[in-house]
C-alpha cells in the first residue's frame, strides 16, 4: 500500500529513502483529518515530521560511526604531559647558548600540520592532476583513513624512541634521577611529533569537509559541535585510559610512573598504537558500511551522463 507521506511546498523531497527505514513511519500521514490543521501543517510536530526533516535526521544518524573514531583519535592526541617529560630528560642543547625549551618540542607538529596542508593543495594535487590529466580530488573519508593510520604510526616511533632513551638512561645508571640528562639528543621527538601532525591534518579536516559535505545544510551548524564533542569525550577517555594502565600495572611498577626512567612508558603507547590500529580497522568497516559519499554518487551519475 502507497503511503502518504508529509512534506511541505518548499520540500524537493517527495519521498523519503530505503535507507534506515524503520524512521519513515514518522512522515507517515495515518489520518488527515487527526496529523492535520485546516492549513495541512502537522497539529503535533513530535508525532508527524516532514520527509525533509526524517532524511536529516537519517544523515545525522549515518555519520555518527565514522564520527566515533574521532574520539579513539583524539585520545591519542591528548597526551600532553609525557612529551614534555620525555623532553625534558633528553639533550635539547642545539649550539653552545641555545637548547629547545621542553615545552615547545610541539611546535613541530604545528609546523608539520600547516606544512602538510600546504604540500597537499601546491603540490599533491596539482601533481596527480597534471600526470592524470584531469583535476584530482581525494575525497574526506580516504583522507580520514590516512590520518588514522598514520597515528598508529606516531604512537609506534614513540614507543620506540622511548624504548631507546629509557634503555639509555638504565644503562648510565639514572634510573633514579628521573630529572637527569640523558646521553641522547631531543631531536629524536621530531619525527614522532611531525607524524603527528600530519595525522591531524590529514583526519581533522578531512572530518569537518565530511560532515559538511553529507549532513543537510539546513542542520550544518552541528557540524563544528561534533567536533569538539569528539574532542571532549576523547580528552575523557584517555584519561580513563590512563588510570586503567596505572591501576593493572600498579604492582609489578606503574608504566605510567611519575619517575619517567622507572615507568613503561614505551609500554604505555604500545598500547596506544594497539588502539589505533584497532580504531583504523574499526573506520574501514564504517567506510565500507557507509558506502559511497554524495560527491561520488555525483560524479558517478555525472559521467554516466
Amino acid at each position: 500500500m502507497e503511503c502518504n507521506w508529509y512534506r511541505k511546498d518548499e520540500n524537493r523531497l517527495l519521498c523519503p529513502s530505503k535507507r534506515l527505514k524503520f524512521l519513515n513511519k514518522a512522515c507517515v500521514i495515518r489520518d488527515a483529518e487527526r496529523d492535520l490543521t485546516a492549513d495541512g501543517e502537522a497539529k503535533n510536530p513530535w508525532k508527524l515530521c516532514t520527509v525533509q526533516q526524517v532524511e536529516d535526521l537519517k544523515s545525522l544518524l549515518r555519520v555518527i560511526p565514522i564520527w566515533s573514531t574521532g574520539v579513539i583519535f583524539n585520545v591519542i592526541s591528548a597526551q600532553p604531559t609525557f612529551p614534555v617529560l620525555q623532553a625534558q630528560s633528553m639533550n635539547r642543547q642545539i649550539t653552545r647558548n641555545f637548547s629547545i625549551p621542553a615545552g615547545s618540542f610541539g611546535i613541530f607538529t604545528i609546523v608539520s600540520i600547516i606544512s602538510w596542508i600546504l604540500v597537499y593543495n601546491r603540490v599533491v594535487l596539482p601533481l596527480a592532476s597534471k600526470f592524470k590529466g584531469a583535476p584530482v580530488h581525494i575525497n574526506a573519508k580516504t583522507r580520514i583513513g590516512v590520518g588514522l593510520f598514520f597515528s598508529f604510526l606516531a604512537m609506534a616511533v614513540t614507543s620506540l624512541v622511548e624504548s631507546i632513551r629509557r634503555s639509555i638512561a638504565i644503562k648510565e645508571g639514572l634510573a633514579e634521577f628521573p630529572k637527569a640528562t640523558v646521553p641522547m639528543s631531543a631531536l629524536w621527538l621530531i619525527p614522532q611529533n611531525a607524524l603527528v601532525g600530519f595525522a591531524e591534518a590529514s583526519f581533522l579536516t578531512s572530518q569537518v569537509e565530511f560532515y559538511y559535505s553529507e549532513i543537510p545544510k539546513s542542520i550544518s551548524s552541528i557540524v563544528w559541535g561534533l567536533s569538539t564533542l569528539s574532542g571532549c569525550f576523547g580528552s575523557l577517555l584517555a584519561s580513563v585510559v590512563l588510570s586503567t594502565v596505572d591501576k593493572a600495572t600498579r604492582e609489578v611498577g606503574s608504566w605510567v610512573s611519575s619517575n619517567i626512567n622507572k615507568g613503561h612508558y614505551d609500554d604505555y603507547y604500545l598500547v596506544l598504537g594497539g588502539i589505533s590500529m584497532g580504531n583504523f580497522i574499526y573506520f574501514l568497516a564504517c567506510s565500507y558500511a557507509y558506502g559511497p559519499m554524495q560527491e561520488e554518487e555525483h560524479m558517478k551519475e555525472t559521467s554516466e551522463y
